[in-house]
């Protein structure tokens, strides 16, 4: 598993703190996953059910909301439009870097704000909410005591589990403007609702209420003993776990966005953009892997980097051949490693170079040969097979790259 500190800019120029976690192979979607009111991203049920879907190979975005966490911007100022917005802006974000969000997942009032962003996330193929209110006016319940204050002075502190938080009046008036009803009926989108009859935070008739109003195809699915935070840490994975199982049948492209890429002929590779950053999907006849820039790069390090696999491919042809030639000897070669490292040298502690000044690409190959019973004459020659090996001479050629400009038209 793969953690990615990621900060972007909201509608309001805030700076917002997300946390990318990828699997340690091609994802086979990316999730957005907003969490509870008044929580943050790092709250131990998001953290959970994000690595059990990390686990079953999805990517998950979690970030924290405008004043929250890690995110700049006053808590005060905001409302649940403003956390609609910011989830549209984190899937914005994965759509320019990465890929399109395919899973919205939302827990408590986080639910019904990936339902009401479902619409402006046209990506998404499916929504998961987990103990969600089918209105996020249900919040109020949480500060009832303080809703006259809030209306009459404009602003009063409420304590949300151990912090104090301000909320202001037009918080209250703006989480009584949402429609629910019309937004979870037009969502269009695969719906799955998690929640436990149990919850005493929002009451299981919450999620009946998104069920009813949502259209095939939905689906409901008990979590029995959980708590609302799913403080269970077994509570949070099977619900990760479940995610991954149920919306495989959802994804249209849950196994590679380059399904349709004609097959590639013999000799030939092609390399697929799959984010705007560095990530690349590369294709052969037989084979499929991806390429990527380290993070200190600004890539993702989902996969090795061009100089890497450039490395790797005279590495690989260095011990096939040396082996090769062991075999047809009939030498005592039981294993072999070689190690490779890419640097640039200035010319003038080259000898292979005739112009001072200028730098020079070097390779070192440290070549191990394991085998009690070679010769010290054995060695030497295996060391100087390793000189001829294919990708060696070609890189010691004279290579001339042909460009052409292909219509896709």
């Amino acid at each position: 598993m793969q953690r990615i500190k990621l900060t972007f800019e909201n509608t309001q120029g805030n700076e917002l703190s997300g946390a990318l976690e990828l699997p340690n192979q091609k994802p086979l979607g990316y999730a957005l996953f907003a969490h509870c009111f008044s929580c943050g991203k790092d709250i131990p049920a998001a953290t959970r059910i994000s690595r059990s879907l990390v686990e079953k190979g999805f990517a998950v975005l979690r970030f924290d909301f405008t004043g929250l966490g890690g995110s700049n911007g006053d808590f005060g100022n905001t409302n649940f439009s403003s956390n609609v917005a910011d989830l549209v802006a984190a899937s914005k974000l994965l759509k320019e870097q990465y890929q399109a969000p395919s899973l919205l997942i939302g827990h408590s009032l986080g639910g019904a704000a990936v339902l009401a962003a479902a619409k402006d996330i046209p990506e998404a193929e499916a929504v998961i909410t987990i103990g969600a209110p089918s209105d996020p006016e249900h919040v109020s319940h949480l500060f009832s005591d303080q809703v006259e204050t809030i209306e009459n002075e404009g602003v009063a502190p409420v304590q949300l589990g151990s912090r104090t938080f301000n909320i202001t009046k037009q918080f209250l008036t703006d989480i009584s403007n949402h429609n629910m009803k019309e937004h979870i009926g037009n969502l269009r989108k695969a719906l799955l609702v998690f929640h436990s009859p149990r919850d005493t935070t929002v009451s299981i008739d919450e999620a009946s209420k998104i069920f009813t109003a949502a259209k095939h195809p939905r689906s409901f699915i008990s979590l029995d003993q959980a708590d609302h935070l799913l403080t269970n840490a077994a509570d949070a994975a099977y619900v990760g776990h479940t995610i991954a199982a149920w919306v495989e049948r959802y994804l249209s492209s849950s196994s590679s966005p380059h399904e349709s890429t004609p097959e590639p002929e013999k000799g030939h590779v092609i390399v697929k953009e799959e984010n705007k950053a560095f990530l690349r999907h590369i294709k052969t006849d037989h084979h499929n892997w991806l390429a990527d820039e380290p993070l200190t790069m600004g890539g993702g390090n989902q996969g090795p980097d061009p100089y890497e696999m450039l490395l790797a491919a005279l590495g690989a042809c260095t011990s096939m051949t040396i082996r090769m030639y062991a075999n047809h000897k009939q030498w005592p070669l039981e294993d072999l490693d070689v190690e490779l490292a890419h640097t640039r040298e200035h010319c003038q502690d080259s000898a292979d170079c005739e112009q001072s000044g200028r730098q020079i690409d070097v390779i070192s190959r440290n070549i191990t040969l394991v085998g009690e019973k070679l010769t010290d004459e054995q060695r030497q020659r295996l060391l100087e097979i390793a000189g001829k090996c294919p990708v060696h001479k070609t890189l010691e050629n004279k290579i001339v790259v042909q460009d052409k400009l292909v219509d896709n038209s």
